[in-house]
């Protein structure tokens, strides 16, 4: 791709402006603030349930539980990377951020993507044991192993995209950088600099895939073989606890994967210049307000548990989750 041609000089550091969404009109900037709050406090509010109801309930202390509430504190963290700046935008005109503050919110809101991936990675692991090792269980999946997967997973994560943010933050940019897009996204940057913009869109690409298709093909491994297992399962009772035990994992892969290719399908096709922006917006948004909802509708422990915590004099709740 060809350089646009900016000012070369180094003496300056360049101050990013988030355009938001282009087309959207300012009598629609309040409403639309209050549908963004609305989404980002139920994602603090579920997901921080969960966290709760995991730690404090005992019955909850299970690697599939211990998986879960690093899921949650992922979402958290996640959306807090993108939406608060999002909502200053709307209410408030904030446009700007600078050097800084950009690269750093491009690295964390990538890093936690990426976690994610990895984790539900993990989960479905732990399904795997579950359903087909059921034996061995107690054995692969000790605190330890819980433990330094979860980290694995994280750390993973922290360092992969280091590189591509690095390397963007060396490109050439004008004085003021407009950015198409609610939050400072590797790819939006990248589109804005003045330099040759093709090293790093394949950079990018080569991430994505590693972080998309890599641990989707993991997670589908992990599917067949469970399938497979759950197939030789005599009783359609116990074929469908088996069913059971992955339909709140399943969902929230499902949901995970749903919002890449809609954000893949909005860059990719020839579509206006908004749908591309709201594509990233329903990535950074739709998954971690589905994930509690999926856990606490369909799991009956997460439920039951969070009910608990919520009715704690409720004899039909006190003592449904002794072990």
């Amino acid at each position: 791709m060809e350089a646009t041609a900016c000012n070369e000089s180094e003496s300056f550091s360049p101050i990013f402006y988030l355009v938001g969404i282009p087309s959207l009109q300012e009598f629609l900037f309040l409403p639309v603030f209050f549908i963004f709050l609305l989404f980002y406090l139920l994602i603090l509010v579920g997901n921080s349930l969960i966290l709760v109801a995991v730690v404090v309930e005992p019955s909850l202390h299970k690697p599939m539980y211990f998986f879960l509430i690093n899921l949650s504190a992922l979402d958290i963290l996640f959306t807090t990377s993108t939406v608060p700046k999002m909502l200053s935008l709307l209410l408030l005109g904030d446009h700007f951020l600078s050097f800084p503050a950009c690269f750093l919110q491009m690295y964390l809101f990538h890093s936690f993507s990426c976690s994610e991936a990895f984790i539900l990675v993990v989960m479905a692991y732990d399904r795997y044991v579950a359903i087909c090792r059921p034996l061995h269980y107690s054995v692969h999946m000790t605190p330890q192993t819980n433990a330094a997967l979860a980290a694995s997973a994280w750390l993973t994560a922290l360092l992969l995209p280091i590189p591509a943010v690095v390397q963007t933050s060396q490109m050439a940019f004008d004085s003021t950088v407009h950015i198409y897009n609610c939050f400072c996204d590797h790819l939006a940057v990248v589109q804005a600099s003045c330099s040759d913009t093709s090293p790093q869109t394949f950079m990018g690409f080569c991430i994505a895939m590693v972080v998309s298709f890599l641990p989707l093909l993991l997670v589908l491994l992990s599917y067949a073989h469970i399938l497979a297992s759950v197939l030789r399962i005599s009783s359609q009772e116990g074929r469908s606890k088996a069913f059971s035990t992955c339909s709140s994992h399943l969902l929230v892969v499902s949901t995970y994967y749903s919002s890449i290719a809609i954000a893949y399908v909005a860059y990719r096709a020839d579509l206006p210049l908004d749908f591309h922006i709201m594509g990233n917006v329903v990535f950074a948004i739709l998954t971690p307000v589905l994930n509690p909802l999926i856990y606490t509708l369909r799991n009956k422990d997460v439920k039951t548990a969070i009910t608990k915590m919520a009715c704690p004099q409720d004899p039909q709740y006190s003592g449904a989750l002794d072990p």
